[in-house]
């Protein structure tokens, strides 16, 4: 489940609007998505401007029961993006936050506080139209570390792609393994697909890569190859390797096109079935 977080300045008028209509609208499409909001300077508590209320009941929104709240650092860890209605907003909660989390509607959302029913029926539609919009964001792919929250699905997702999956504990291990660099591909918070990568030296081995039934043929994979690369790279290897099932064509085909090269064969490497490998590199100074 994706996590938003819409923050204005008080609590009881544009956040409130934003995550009650991002929920219906996320309902509606059937989405993944879920939202909330905070204020940052709000006063726990209050109930939500007058006519916030009657603009969303106009549009079958509830949002009578709604009751401000300040903004905290547990909510911003808890959020897979942030949504401030104007960029004064983001750049208060820069310093506590990932960057890439924090978004703002262009044009920014002017307060309607004080304002008449026309005013808050305005900032409904702007912030409906501006929630649609942001939709294909919050449904984009994002290459994450794995982490200790991450480690569950990862371990599901290793019992669905291989006959002889990784433990949850031996993928926990690696959370504290300094040569190894693992990422996962997250769509509306839910783990799609991960990379495992072990670096040694300048030699980066690629453990694994797996990628949800459902999600493949999309891209993901690509997205994973392309961060494990980035992080070889940015640890100076010399090269990117790792190897495949002889009978994985699609495996070995997706390598390819990615750019790397069939440079040997590792005898009955695998086991249930016994196959052998095929040993696929990428040398970064042939490009």
């Amino acid at each position: 489940m994706l996590n938003v977080l819409f923050v204005c300045t008080g609590n009881t008028c544009r956040s409130p609007m934003a995550s009650a209509i991002c929920n219906k609208i996320a309902e509606e499409k059937k989405l993944d998505i879920t939202s909330s909001s905070a204020g940052l300077a709000a006063f726990p508590g209050d109930e939500a401007s007058a006519n916030a209320v009657k603009a969303l009941s106009e549009i079958g929104i509830d949002l009578s029961t709604h009751r401000s709240r300040p903004i905290n650092q547990y909510l911003l860890d808890e959020s897979d993006y942030i949504v401030g209605m104007s960029p004064s907003h983001i750049n208060a909660l820069l310093p506590y936050t990932e960057k890439d989390k924090l978004l703002y509607f262009p044009g920014s959302i002017p307060d309607p506080y004080g304002g008449d029913i026309e005013v808050y029926r305005k900032t409904r539609d702007t912030l409906k139209s501006g929630i649609e919009k942001m939709l294909p964001l919050f449904c984009k792919v994002k290459i994450k570390p794995m982490s200790e929250k991450t480690v569950d699905a990862i371990a599901e997702l290793e019992k669905e792609c291989f006959c002889v999956p990784w433990s949850k504990k031996s993928l926990s291990d690696e959370l504290t393994n300094d040569t190894a660099h693992f990422f996962v591909a997250e769509q509306t918070g839910n783990v799609i697909g991960y990379i495992g990568t072990n670096i040694v030296s300048d030699e980066c081995y690629i453990t694994n890569v797996a990628v949800t039934e459902s999600e493949r043929r999309k891209g993901v994979a690509r997205l994973l190859l392309k961060k494990g690369e980035e992080t070889a790279k940015e640890h100076g290897c010399r090269f990117i390797t790792l190897e495949a099932r002889r009978s994985n064509k699609a495996a070995i085909s997706l390598y390819a096109s990615q750019g790397y090269k069939e440079c040997g064969i590792r005898k009955n490497y695998y086991t249930d079935p016994a196959e052998d490998a095929i040993i696929m590199t990428k040398f970064f100074s042939e490009e």
